[in-house]
């Protein structure tokens, strides 16, 4: 069956106890597969999959916001291009996001994201909706200081520990297509876009163009891209993205201790490469957005 057919149904994985268990969403309350009845809100959040995946792939730009204020076109390349995040980035709701010292820009990007169901190799997009488990909302954390090193792979930039929460739950029953995706940086809206009006590319085609050469198995994250308006954040922030219908994901930043290994490697930058994705406009009218952001925060 599809993962749109069918009722709503969304599947938490939480630690009680020291114990991770599988639940269902009944109402407020996560019902168990052992079928004691909790509050979710007191719990904490594992990423709901069954184990590792064996791939987290993330398309480079899908939305044409993001487009345009990166490129200055509405469509940056023909076809998507992509990159991998590893599986220790993986982080759950409730998360904290660690903002190592010596990063200056650690940018949130809010995505909805599809988790492979079965083996998928070789298929067409329409029958991609028959390989997902379901979906996801997922911060694709990234620290931009690193985007003048590792070729464009963003590695180092989006592939840290803990730089990419997922949750709260994976959700069957819902077209993602027809949803809304916002993020917010303490309770202010930051990111908007209607995912089927303004995507370049939906996942079923991402799926499709990446299994014509790459085996994708039960597990792995296939991640859609953001929209406009990726920004940095500081120790302290909360920041929540939320798909309609889907969930609504939240971590909040920390700071982090200085390297052991520091004089090693390539360092933190700030270029105006970096500058350029990290803020998506010049100095001054990033002061002028920060002014008005801390003028909402007060009043």
């Amino acid at each position: 069956m599809s993962v749109l057919d069918g009722p709503r149904i969304e599947r938490r994985r939480v630690l009680l106890d020291g114990t991770a268990y599988w639940g269902t969403m009944d109402g407020s309350e996560l019902r168990l597969d052992d079928g004691r009845r909790v509050d979710p809100a007191a719990l904490i959040h594992l990423p709901p999959l069954e184990g590792m995946p064996s791939k987290i792939i993330a398309v480079h730009i899908s939305y044409r916001s993001r487009s345009m204020e990166t490129r200055n076109q509405p469509q940056p390349s023909a076809t998507p291009t992509y990159f991998t995040k590893p599986s220790t980035a993986l982080n759950g709701h409730n998360g904290q996001l660690v903002k190592p010292e010596g990063v200056r820009y650690l940018n949130y990007e809010g995505e909805y994201a599809a988790v492979i169901g079965r083996v998928t190799r070789n298929i067409t997009p329409d029958e991609a909706w028959d390989h997902i488990a379901g979906f996801l909302p997922l911060l694709d954390m990234g620290a931009q200081d690193f985007r003048d090193t590792d070729q464009g792979s963003m590695l180092r930039v989006k592939g840290m520990d803990g730089f990419c929460p997922v949750g709260p739950g994976i959700v069957r029953g819902i077209d993602p297509r027809k949803q809304t995706l916002r993020t917010y940086r303490n309770g202010l809206l930051v990111q908007e876009a209607h995912i089927g009006e303004e995507t370049i590319w939906g996942v079923d085609y991402l799926i499709a163009d990446l299994a014509r050469y790459i085996t994708l198995m039960p597990g792995d994250i296939i991640s859609t891209g953001t929209p406009a308006h990726s920004r940095s954040l500081d120790p302290g922030d909360v920041i929540e993205v939320e798909i309609s219908n889907i969930g609504r994901l939240k971590n909040t930043v920390i700071a982090g201790p200085l390297l052991r290994a520091s004089g090693i490697g390539h360092p933190p930058m700030d270029t105006p490469e970096v500058r350029r994705v990290a803020l998506g406009c010049d100095e001054r009218v990033r002061e002028d957005l920060k002014a008005n952001y801390q003028l909402a925060s007060r009043g």
